[in-house]
């Protein structure tokens, strides 16, 4: 990767901060902009997760990080912690790799 590139991506996300900064309080006043705002972030989220859950090397991937991820929506269901969430999936992510490296 070139320095050239890394320098252009920090200056449009310096530019992009930037531009929210600008905007007008009353233009983030508005209801839909509100309701916009708070879903955005749950969905980025979840587009970042699904991407690196099923996505290996431009391909669709259906491993262990699967099963970790059901584990995290099981305990995400059934209300527990957010530390609990992450610690169950990652530890039955890394589990099933031992495992699989084990066997």
């Amino acid at each position: 990767m070139s320095w050239t590139w890394i320098l252009l991506a920090t200056a449009a996300c310096f530019a992009l901060k930037l531009a929210g900064l600008l905007v007008p309080e009353r233009a983030l006043d508005r209801p839909a902009v509100a309701r916009v705002a708070g879903v955005v972030p749950v969905a980025l989220l979840a587009a970042l997760i699904a991407t690196q859950t099923f996505v290996d090397q431009q391909q669709l991937a259906l491993d262990e990080r699967v099963v970790g991820l059901a584990v995290a929506g099981v305990a995400v269901w059934r209300r527990a912690p957010f530390l609990v969430v992450v610690v169950a999936a990652a530890a039955t992510t890394a589990g099933l790799r031992w495992l699989d490296l084990a066997g």
